[in-house]
């Protein structure tokens, strides 16, 4: 693993997933809290970082940018453009700069901030606990070492993959960036379900906690494909059969399709935004 420490890394933006970010880097002893810096607009909110890692934190982006080895872009997709003007003329030459802003290009990135050494990367908010998936790519200025870089910050917090295209990107935006939103929705559709039949909302949710993630385990240790694991527990005339009908019935497969593509096409039109 590459050593993090004697890097400096600053964080535009201080949302929930710089904080995921942070708070990894900094409990598996990555890089020095001292060694990093957060920037955003309210003042309560870089203190509370500051006061639970023990980072240094400003309002300023300039000043956070000015002297980062590794700069973090982690605002909203909406304030991207009037941030990328302010940060003009404050980065490192030899700086990695790292984004995880939804739709925006390492081209936009790199000829806004005319700076060519950019990864970018799309990850998901189980970041925060240490299981979260990542896909990334980078430009072809970006070293070997800086890759190892990214690669290091990415790992702390779960899963990577690397592409060489960017376009899968947007996909994988679609698929696992906004993928726990799927997750979360039908957890709270099946305690909703446990409550209507009788359960408190306490047990319900209790049990479909760890069904699903009793599930998911199952799945990662079995080299059996998803449709061979249902198979297993739907036995012909019974419940799970009875289940499955009514969720193929109500076209399941085809919502989770739509609503996958149309994360997908707000990633490309929020990319297309920022170009403009």
């Amino acid at each position: 693993m590459t050593d993090l420490n004697n890097a400096s890394l600053s964080f535009i933006g201080s949302g929930v997933m710089a904080e995921a970010m942070i708070k990894a880097l900094v409990t598996q002893g990555l890089v020095e809290p001292g060694r990093i810096t957060a920037s955003g607009p309210r003042p309560e909110r870089g203190q509370e970082l500051a006061t639970r890692y023990g980072i240094r934190t400003t309002t300023h982006n300039r000043e956070a940018a000015q002297g980062a080895q590794i700069l973090v872009l982690s605002v909203k997709p909406q304030t991207l453009s009037p941030v990328l003007k302010e940060l003009q003329g404050s980065i490192r030459e030899e700086a990695l700069l790292l984004s995880i802003v939804a739709g925006a290009s390492t081209g936009l990135i790199s000829r806004s901030l005319g700076h060519a050494a950019v990864v970018r990367c799309m990850p998901n908010t189980p970041a925060q606990v240490g299981k979260g998936m990542t896909v990334w790519t980078a430009t072809s200025r970006v070293s070997a070492a800086q890759r190892e870089q990214a690669g290091t910050i990415l790992r702390a917090f779960g899963e990577e993959h690397y592409t060489e295209e960017e376009g899968q990107l947007d996909m994988a935006t679609a698929l696992s960036g906004t993928g726990p939103t799927y997750v979360f929705l039908f957890m709270e559709a099946l305690v909703d379900a446990g409550v209507h039949l009788g359960f408190s909302r306490r047990v319900a949710q209790q049990l479909v906690l760890q069904t699903v993630e009793g599930a998911v385990s199952l799945a990662r240790q079995s080299s059996l494909h998803p449709a061979q694991l249902r198979d297993m527990v739907t036995s012909p005339g019974g419940t799970s059969a009875e289940a499955i009908y009514q969720l193929e019935k109500g076209g399941l497969r085809t919502v989770l399709s739509k609503a996958v593509w149309a994360a997908y096409q707000k990633s490309k039109y929020l990319g297309e935004l920022a170009e403009k």
